[in-house]
């Protein structure tokens, strides 16, 4: 964060929003705001910039001391998608770029499409379409009905469908996004929250877990 600087522009690698690869991220407004929690006054400039490629706006803030704004980003929001760490590499790589290519949903719908695949496959779903392997993930309890709902709901099969239906229209990026958060979904239940309670037993249970 600190070589992001807090000038009229904002050099983020990516849009938090559409994923394009170093937006034009223009500032449009500034405010101040002041807090004092129990000490002396903490002055932060925010600052809102908006990405010319998507629309979306992206908030920062700085500190602001004796008339003088410091120079490095403190924070911003909304933050880029990162893939979880505790994701297997490849699924990882799989989740990482279908986030970073909403702009591009027909493409993000593929990619996330082969991160819930090799989830399953990791899982040691190998054998058959992709929804018969959900809805057997579904009857071995690995993922609740709800999720296996879900999965149909977000047409997960898309591309399968439009390889038989040359009418079938193609993602727009309200699709991605809504497939890309199924996948991520999906990630945490079978892989991020266990690695997070097996960390939580190791803290608290030493050399015994």
């Amino acid at each position: 964060m600190d070589d992001l600087q807090f000038i009229d522009s904002l050099d983020l690698d990516r849009c938090p929003h559409c994923g394009k690869a170093h937006p034009s991220l223009l500032r449009q407004t500034s405010f101040d705001t002041e807090k004092t929690p129990g000490g002396g006054p903490i002055m932060r400039r925010w600052s809102f910039y908006e990405c010319r490629s998507c629309g979306g706006a992206v908030a920062a803030w700085a500190y602001y001391k004796n008339g003088r704004v410091d120079s490095s980003v403190r924070e911003y929001f909304p933050k880029i998608p990162i893939a979880d760490a505790a994701l297997p590499d490849k699924v990882k790589s799989y989740m990482q770029q279908a986030m970073e290519t909403i702009h591009a949903p027909a493409g993000s719908v593929m990619l996330a499409a082969c991160a819930v695949d090799e989830m399953l496959k990791q899982r040691g779903y190998i054998d058959g379409k992709l929804y018969n392997r959900i809805n057997q993930a579904r009857d071995d309890h690995l993922i609740t009905p709800d999720m296996a709902e879900w999965a149909h709901e977000v047409r997960l099969d898309a591309n399968d469908q439009r390889h038989a239906d040359m009418n079938a229209e193609l993602p727009n990026e309200d699709d991605a996004r809504r497939i890309v958060d199924f996948a991520r979904a999906l990630g945490d239940i079978l892989f991020v929250l266990p690695a997070r309670v097996r960390r939580g037993r190791e803290d608290a249970n030493p050399g015994e877990v």
